[in-house]
């Protein structure tokens, strides 16, 4: 869990902000049985561990891959647009949690080398900045821990928008 630095310099209080959302999508799968975890709780098929595939293969694709770094196959999304959305067959919670967690250790690794002014390009060929990026991620990472509370309501009616500490 991180604490939030409240008088610190920019970059450390953008990586502070993403690593509190990224421990909260953690959280949310504590102490469920894996059967929960992976049931889709509203129409479109939204889970938890999805939730979590989706934000692993997003920051290896925005930290990683738009400044041209090192990253681990991602998800193969040229048949299926939602496959990042779900486990596949045979990949476990486990397995999803570690490629979760190593994707945050090369996104800060990028963070922590690259200036908030670097540019690189995106999937989709737009130029953007690293600054960009990480309030980007803290974006969806934060649309997706709602989503997140929302389904482990659902689920066993816990709540809560922050990891108690």
């Amino acid at each position: 869990m991180t604490t939030n630095p409240y008088a610190a310099d920019e970059k450390t209080t953008l990586l502070a902000a993403l690593q509190s959302h990224r421990d909260v999508m953690l959280w949310k799968l504590d102490g469920l049985p894996d059967h929960k975890i992976r049931r889709a709780m509203v129409p479109s098929g939204t889970n938890l561990v999805g939730l979590v595939k989706h934000l692993a293969n997003a920051e290896y694709g925005w930290f990683c891959e738009t400044f041209g770094r090192p990253t681990e196959p991602l998800t193969d999304i040229s048949q299926d647009p939602e496959a990042d959305m779900r486990a596949a067959d045979g990949e476990t919670t486990e397995e999803i949690v570690a490629f979760y967690r190593r994707a945050w250790a090369a996104a800060d690794a990028a963070i922590l080398e690259l200036p908030l002014d670097e540019t690189g390009t995106s999937y989709s060929g737009k130029t953007v900045s690293l600054r960009w990026v990480l309030v980007h991620m803290i974006e969806d990472t934060v649309r997706h821990a709602g989503h997140a509370d929302i389904l482990r309501e659902l689920i066993d009616g816990g709540t809560g928008h922050h990891v108690p500490g």
